[in-house]
């Protein structure tokens, strides 16, 4: 925990610990040197004098060595119970700070709109956690792993403990207001159950959904997803076409994010660049001149592609454009337009 109030009880912790130490230490040599026991002895003296166990004395023991024995008691008495105090406080402390944590994190989440829930924070969840990070959009993790949501909570990631396929977690991450789903769980069979609830409680939301067995495919787009991902399929497919094209995939791969905040690929839609009440054509935008993008994609009010358009395509409202530029040219884009696709 990078919590101060924490860091304060944990250097009490050690410094009761090394006040323990030193008690024990006094507590042994002083035996050894007034009555001239063992060390084992002295060990042995020193520890049921702490403790308190009432255990007898390995020799009777003289007027010095009661003396001593009298102020070794007293010592232990305060500086244990001191050590038990601040053990004990620093638990109900811990526990109660973390509660707090969780709170503060939920209404966090409760004020949340338009963002991400990811579901599972495994291989392909932490990958898409990562790009969504770089991109600067916002997401909600659900899991019921709990190593896996202390260490969220350490990172000040958003998250919610449980089940997925709860309708109370998911509502708990805000699915109401969520523009997209990501179920990455690790069983195809609880992905499309996290579909089924999800498209019944936000029918408008865009749900992407792993897939292990190509047979799931066709049954979780049923159960709603709009998109289904095999991670395995497109493993092979990769290393295939890294045989086959391996200069072309390799340019492909350096497209997106090649570093943090390095994006080359942008999509933006039609209504960020202009009024649309006055249809205007890829020729007309000029955005090569103005900000040195290239436009390579175009998706329609219907949701069909089109790679390389014409420059006198009609951008109709509803519609997307897909520009390919150098990270500089993309943030002039996003400057020129005031678009805010990294809030």
């Amino acid at each position: 925990m990078n919590n101060p109030l924490i860091r304060i009880f944990r250097s009490k912790i050690y410094t009761a610990i090394l006040l323990l130490i030193i008690l024990l230490c006094i507590g042994v040599i002083g035996y050894r040197v007034i009555s001239g026991l063992s060390w084992i002895d002295s060990v042995y003296m020193t520890v049921i004098t702490i403790t308190t166990v009432g255990f007898g004395e390995v020799q009777p023991l003289g007027v010095p060595a009661k003396i001593f024995t009298i102020f070794l008691i007293l010592a232990s008495v305060i500086i244990v119970g001191y050590a038990l105090s601040i053990i004990t406080e620093y638990i109900l402390s811990r526990n109660n700070f973390e509660d707090i944590k969780q709170r503060k994190m939920q209404k966090e989440i409760d004020t949340m709109s338009n963002h991400i829930i990811i579901c599972g924070f495994g291989r392909n969840g932490r990958q898409a956690a990562r790009k969504l990070s770089d991109y600067k959009k916002p997401y909600v993790i659900i899991d019921r792993n709990k190593e896996i949501t202390e260490r969220l909570q350490e990172e000040d990631i958003p998250y919610v403990f449980g089940n997925a396929n709860e309708d109370e977690i998911l509502i708990e991450a805000g699915i109401e207001r969520a523009s997209t789903l990501i179920a990455a769980l690790p069983s195809d069979a609880d992905n499309l159950f996290v579909v089924l609830s999800a498209r019944q409680i936000n029918s408008k939301m865009t749900i992407i959904s792993r897939a292990s067995q190509e047979t799931s495919y066709n049954k979780l787009k049923l159960a709603g997803a709009n998109n289904v991902i095999l991670p395995d399929k497109m493993g092979g497919d990769h290393m295939a076409s890294l045989v086959v094209i391996p200069d072309l995939v390799e340019f492909i791969d350096n497209l997106g994010i090649v570093g943090q905040q390095n994006i080359n690929v942008e999509e933006v839609k039609v209504e960020q660049l202009y009024n649309p009440q006055s249809i205007k054509t890829i020729r007309d935008l000029d955005l090569r001149k103005k900000t040195g993008c290239t436009v390579i994609g175009f998706k329609d009010d219907k949701g069909d592609y089109l790679v390389n358009p014409e420059a006198d395509t009609r951008l109709v409202p509803g519609s997307k454009i897909v520009v390919l530029g150098r990270p500089e040219q993309i943030k002039r884009l996003n400057s020129e337009y005031n678009i805010e696709q990294k809030a």
